[in-house]
This record gives structure tokens, C-alpha cells and sequence, in this order.
């Protein structure tokens, strides 16, 4: 970018600090995290402690694998975050229809288990919400709800109809005649497809509600949410089958030309290989890229700010051959590159977005982020271990950055330490001048007192937890986004370090003085 040169965006212009957690990691007796009273003493927390963010993973409708970051749609809800004791408060379920959930284990998720368990009792609350009339609970007008949705809505309800309707099965391995939406005659469903699919819409209007709950407590106590934004859709997605023109795929097979990935990096030495179709970005940009800018409207309905996962895919992304048996084979393609932000800061001109811009990433990334003016992301666990010139390490970040010791990729930062080999711990030490006993508030006043405007820390390095409580490792197919931490564990850091992280961002001023100031 020229040095004369305006960004697009610069919204980042005050010092904070956040919290890194995802909602399904809350306590309670549902099987899963949901949107019920922990909500509220988590938002206590972090109002008592002067923490202004609270940054969640996508809170998409997940599927097989159970990542956020693989939906069944871009634009739904995640219908596993309902509390489902408001439904029981409301008539429409009883106290016994919540048992089975309250059987399952509380110190994790176990998602197999909450999908034969909650979809049962989300549907049978939904046949009581139909004999009532769609009417009587607390979270707006039902058909008003379905009609300001409506462009995502049907298409993501019907999807989801028609698959149970198909047993599961992928899109792709549907008869051609439902293969895609634009193919589907409405009038020739089944009855049960139908109802399947007005379920559907009450369960995001059952989300979006509660959702909107949340963030009026949030916005009471000055806490704004940070949302996630993958870059590419699931394969398997309403987003891909209900606008195939938009994607690199066969139209007529369904099938992806070349697929989405990473190549080999410091997260995995054989890459990533993610298998979500690519975009054909010559037909998003042919009408102004409608698609994108309907999907982060529908985003920001969710949240204050929003991260944009795999920023470096806008400028140049990993192609994979369709048939590749891992991301090693693949190569360097343009992405729609500055044409794109410039068309969302005509529409969005006060958007506030964060690029994660990870990775081994090529100069033009760089210009690409500095033309948009959006923050970047530092890792501090990727700082040490090698030279001075490391861009992670704190001497080298910069003002307009987002620094976190680890993210829901990292293992925790205790755990990170652990493992790390003596040249990487001496370096910490030396460089830190600690003894690396507490090495996770360690690395959080390290982030706290970075020049970067704004740092946000992992639930579980405030707790201070060991690798047992990693959210997530990539390259790993199983076992991820189960963790949970328990009521007594936030109530003792509530108690013990509220005061202390308060203090900590007065001192490095990341508090505003006036908690009560809505203005900040």
C-alpha cells in the first residue's frame, strides 16, 4: 500500500483485554454448554474483572467432527447452545424430558450422546410450540422471525429435512432431482419433510432468541462479543447445495473441483487438508460479492466484532486436487484480494473485523492487511525458540495487532510449556526473566503489558490448566471441542483474580476507569 494511502477500516483504537471461550464449554447439567444462568456468571466475571471482550468460536449448526469451523450453514445458529429449561418454564416440555441429558458427563461434551439426546426433546418442544399456536414465548414475533430471515432460512431448514429425510447422507449422494435447491419442486415433498423443516426454523428462532438475550446482558455490562468467521463452508453445507454457481464444483455431480487447506506448517508437518470446495470469486465479484456481504449482516446480528478465520486466503489459497490424499499436494491461487473489503466497507463502513493472518504467509498478504487496515493476530507461544526478529515476539509486535497466548488451535499454554523442549523454555525464561513455575499468568501479564491494542486470553490459562483441557488439535479428526470447564473452577478465579486482572488492566490500561461508561 502506497504510504499516503487511507485503509479501508481503523477501528482499533482503544486498549482492552478479552476472554477467549466457547459457549458449548459452559457449565450445566444439559450435555453441553447452553444459553442459561452460567452465561450470566461468566458475563459477572468479566465485567468484575475489567474485561471488555468476550471472543466465541462460530456458533454454526456443527455436524460430523463436531468443529465450529465445519457447519451445516454460515448463517444459522448452533441449535446445542438452547437452554432447554426455558422451553420447560414456557409448558412447552417437562422436567422429565431433560433427564436423559442430565445423565450425560459434565466435565466434557460428548457429542454422540447429546445428538441422539437433545434432537428429540428440541422436536418435541417444537410440536408443543405448533398446538400453541407458534405463539407465547419470549424471543419476538415467530413469523416475523422467519420472514427477516427468509434468504437463509428456508434453504438451510429444507436441507436439513431433506437429509434426515435421506438418512444422513451427504447432499452429493442425493437423487438428482434434490441434488441441489434450485432442482427441488416444493409442491412434491412429503408431508414430513415439510414439518421437518418448519422445526428447523423454530429451532434458530429458539437460538437467535436466546442468543439476543445474551447480548443484552453483554451490552448491561459493557462486554462486547467477538464472533468467528470461517473463510470456506463445510462441503456438506445449505450454503454450497443451495448456491452451487457460487463454489468450484461439478453442476451436475456436486462434486469439488480442488479443495480447500493449509500446506505443511508449524501446526502439522503433512498440512492441513480441510476438503471444503473453493469459491468461484469471478462470480461472487460479478454482483459485488452479495453473498458475502448478506453472511456477515447475518453475522453481526450475533456479535460486535468479528474475526475473519484464514485472512490469507483472500489474498492467495491453497488449491488441493480434488483426489489428493493429503495437503501436501496443491498450490498458490489468487484470492479476490482488496476488491473484496473494499466492497464491505461500502456497505459496512464501521464494520470492526480482525484478520487472522497466521501462517507463512507471502508479502502480499502482508500489503493485503495493511490496505485494509484490519488488526492482525500474534501467537505468543510461536515466539520463542529461535531469533530476535521473531514477529511474535513482544519486542516486534505492533499497536494494531490482537495478541493471545494461544488460541482454541494451541494446546494451553501450561501444557504448551510442558512439552516445549529446553531451548524453547530457557528462551521463555531468559526473555520473560521468570522462573516459569506459573508460566500462564506468566504469559497473560506478558500479553497484558504488550504494546498491541488488544489482548485476549484462553479460559484456560487464567485457570491455569494442563494440556487435559486443549480445545482442539488440528489435524486430529476426533476428540476436539469437548471441553468444559465446572462452576467451581470460574467461581474460585471469580473470587481469587477479578481484582488482580483488573488491576492488571488499569495498569497496563486496558480497563476504563468507569466500568458503567456504555460510550467506551
Amino acid at each position: 500500500m502506497p504510504a499516503n494511502s487511507t485503509p479501508l477500516f481503523n477501528w482499533l483504537q482503544h486498549r482492552a483485554a478479552g476472554v477467549l471461550l466457547h459457549p458449548t464449554s459452559f457449565p450445566g447439567a444439559q450435555g453441553s454448554g447452553v444459553l442459561d444462568d452460567a452465561v450470566t456468571r461468566w458475563l459477572d466475571f468479566l465485567a468484575d474483572s475489567g474485561i471488555r471482550y468476550w471472543q466465541v468460536c462460530p456458533l454454526g449448526p456443527t455436524g460430523f467432527g463436531d468443529s465450529p469451523y465445519q457447519c451445516f450453514s454460515a448463517f444459522a445458529g448452533n441449535p446445542y447452545l438452547i437452554n432447554l429449561v426455558a422451553l420447560q418454564e414456557h409448558g412447552l416440555l417437562d422436567a422429565a424430558d431433560l433427564l436423559p441429558l442430565a445423565e450425560l458427563p459434565q466435565e466434557h461434551v460428548d457429542f454422540g450422546e447429546l445428538y441422539l439426546r437433545k434432537w428429540p426433546v428440541l422436536f418435541k418442544a417444537f410440536h408443543a410450540f405448533a398446538q400453541a399456536g407458534y405463539g407465547g414465548l419470549p424471543y419476538g414475533n415467530y413469523p416475523a422471525f422467519k420472514e427477516a430471515h427468509r434468504d437463509w432460512l428456508m434453504p438451510y431448514c429444507l436441507f436439513l429435512a431433506l437429509k434426515a429425510h435421506h438418512g444422513g447422507l451427504p447432499w452429493w449422494q442425493w437423487p438428482e432431482e434434490q441434488r441441489f435447491l434450485h432442482r427441488v419442486d416444493l409442491a412434491q415433498l412429503p408431508a414430513s419433510v415439510t414439518e421437518c423443516a418448519e422445526a428447523h426454523a423454530f429451532f434458530q428462532y429458539l437460538f437467535f432468541g436466546q442468543w439476543q438475550q445474551v447480548r443484552a446482558q453483554a451490552k448491561a455490562r459493557g462486554i462486547e462479543i467477538i464472533g468467528d468467521a470461517p473463510i470456506f463452508v463445510a462441503p456438506d453445507s445449505a450454503d454450497v447445495w443451495s448456491r452451487p454457481e457460487l463454489f468450484r464444483i461439478d453442476p451436475q455431480t456436486g462434486q469439488p473441483q480442488c479443495v480447500a487447506g493449509v500446506p505443511p506448517d508449524y501446526f502439522s508437518a503433512n498440512g492441513q487438508l480441510w476438503g471444503n470446495p473453493l469459491y468461484d470469486w469471478e462470480a461472487h465479484a460479478r454482483d459485488g460479492f452479495s453473498w458475502w456481504r448478506k453472511r456477515l449482516r447475518a453475522n453481526f446480528e450475533l456479535c460486535d466484532v468479528l474475526r475473519i478465520d484464514h485472512f490469507r486466503a483472500f489474498d492467495t489459497y491453497w488449491a488441493i486436487p480434488a483426489d489428493a490424499l493429503s495437503a501436501k499436494t496443491g498450490c498458490w491461487e489468487n484470492g479476490p484480494g482488496l476488491a473484496f473489503f473494499a466492497a464491505v466497507a461500502r456497505e459496512f463502513p464501521l464494520a470492526r473485523l480482525i484478520a487472522e493472518d497466521l501462517g507463512d504467509l507471502l508479502p502480499s498478504v502482508h500489503d493485503l492487511r495493511h490496505a485494509t487496515g484490519l488488526p492482525g493476530m500474534a501467537i505468543l507461544q510461536f515466539a520463542f525458540g529461535g531469533d530476535a526478529d521473531n514477529d511474535y515476539l513482544p519486542h516486534n509486535l505492533t499497536a494494531n495487532c490482537v495478541v493471545y497466548p494461544g488460541t482454541h488451535d494451541n494446546d494451553t499454554t501450561r501444557g504448551w510449556y510442558a512439552h516445549a523442549d529446553e531451548k524453547v523454555r530457557d528462551h521463555v525464561r531468559r526473555y520473560l526473566r521468570v522462573s516459569g513455575e506459573d508460566i500462564a499468568w506468566d504469559f497473560i501479564r506478558t500479553a497484558y503489558e504488550s504494546v498491541c491494542k488488544l489482548a485476549i486470553i484462553p479460559l484456560q490459562d487464567l485457570l491455569a490448566l494442563d494440556s487435559n483441557a486443549r480445545f482442539n488439535t488440528p489435524g486430529v479428526a476426533q476428540g476436539n471441542w469437548q471441553w468444559r470447564y465446572s462452576a467451581g473452577q470460574l467461581e474460585n478465579l471469580h473470587r481469587q483474580s477479578a481484582v488482580s486482572l483488573r488491576e492488571l488492566g488499569e495498569l497496563y490500561g486496558r480497563v476504563v476507569l468507569d466500568c458503567n461508561d456504555k460510550s467506551r
